[in-house]
């Protein structure tokens, strides 16, 4: 009989102990950051190459929306830049009159001042053509002046029309289905032949290399722990016992909340816990939603 109580005693201890060893500090899940990637046009989905579970790349082309429309007005638009620039005058040529007959009357000012100091001439046609070169001053000046308004308004129409062309260069672009982060997609929304409307969502990718597990500590538990502390992360190994990694804490909450109804933390009493966040490498074996432990 006291055989008996012995071995019932040492194995209630190796039982104590062996929980005691598993015994975590806070528990919580594992979450990750989740992007949701939207249509940034409208249209037809032409093409979209995208697969729940599929790794996708930073800057992937995944496919394309329907973009016949704005590519015709593009070429609607560069017609109308060329036709308009077109109209741009030709300031030398339309000058060049204007510059001849003033190099003449400059030339016939000078036969007339040697003929007036031979005596030959008047003051009166030196006069004349004093007067007929400083017309022909003005309306050159008034030439290059109107020639240059004209050559301003036509390229500031031209730029006008660029600027659209720009516009609708952005928006070609943004036919295009361009992956923005590096991860695992987690849910497809749309499929091809589908209408896109701006701002739809397509898909939702996380970056799982790296996964985060919330857990929630008690305030007597704080001083225990700092940024940047490594810990142990124990998560159940599917052959009832425990399998151990190791995370970082990146994130530690301010402010106390009440117990979340699915987290048990250490000291089940407490009311106010505080969440951290344990940044743990991932091989695959941690999903989000599955529940995970650490201990300090």
């Amino acid at each position: 009989m006291l055989t008996r109580v012995l071995i019932i005693f040492c194995m209630t201890n190796l039982f104590s102990c062996k929980e005691e060893k598993h015994l975590s500090d806070a528990s919580g899940s594992f979450e990750a950051v989740e992007t949701i990637v939207s249509a940034e046009a409208n249209g037809k989905i032409m093409q979209f190459n995208v697969n729940e579970g599929d790794t996708l790349g930073e800057g992937q082309l995944l496919g394309y929306i329907d973009s016949t429309q704005l590519h015709l007005n593009k070429l609607q638009l560069l017609q109308s830049r060329k036709t308009i620039l077109s109209a741009r005058p030709n300031i030398n040529v339309q000058l060049e009159a204007t510059k001849k007959e003033l190099n003449n009357a400059q030339l016939d000012k000078s036969r007339i001042e040697n003929l007036v100091r031979g005596g030959v001439a008047g003051q009166k046609q030196l006069d004349d053509i004093n007067s007929k070169i400083a017309v022909l001053n003005s309306r050159l000046e008034a030439q290059q002046s109107t020639l240059r308004t004209t050559t301003t308004n036509i390229d500031e129409q031209g730029n006008n029309v660029y600027t659209q062309l720009s516009i609708l260069q952005d928006q070609l672009a943004k036919c295009r289905i361009i992956n923005p982060v590096k991860g695992t997609v987690l849910v497809k929304y749309a499929e091809t032949s589908e209408m896109a409307i701006m701002g739809k969502p397509l898909y939702k990718i996380a970056d799982l290399s790296s996964i985060i597990l919330r857990a929630y500590v008690t305030g007597d538990q704080l001083p225990q722990i700092k940024l940047n502390q490594f810990v142990k992360v124990l998560t159940d190994d599917g052959k009832g016992g425990y399998h151990e990694g190791q995370g970082k804490i990146t994130w530690i909450s301010n402010t106390a909340e009440f117990t979340p109804k699915t987290i048990q933390t250490k000291n089940e009493r407490a009311n106010l816990v505080y969440a951290v966040k344990v940044v743990v490498p991932n091989d695959g074996r941690y999903k989000i939603g599955m529940y995970g432990e650490i201990k300090l």
